[in-house]
């Protein structure tokens, strides 16, 4: 029961309508759709939203003043003060 998913996975192939843009979006921004975003496409109206919202900060411009390289240097000092082993 651990590995099975409380929502259902839907897979960019068989995605229409709202869930397509929203996966063409993801694949826009982030050059791929991520397995969080398969399961964000359940309410894919809530995920074009957090998408913009997490991609914002993420990118350089936006209305941030750190560059990417900055940022990326903090998420790597981030996951390896956690102890993340990806």
């Amino acid at each position: 029961m651990a590995d099975q998913a409380r929502a259902p996975i839907i897979d960019p192939k068989d995605a229409t309508g709202e869930v397509a843009s929203f996966y063409d979006g993801c694949t826009t921004f982030r050059g791929r759709v991520a397995n969080s975003a398969r399961v964000w496409g359940n309410v894919p109206y809530l995920a074009k939203f957090h998408l913009l919202a997490a991609i914002t900060p993420q990118r350089q411009g936006g209305g941030g003043v750190l560059t990417c390289k900055i940022k990326e240097m903090a998420v790597l000092k981030t996951s390896h003060v956690n102890g993340c082993a990806y």
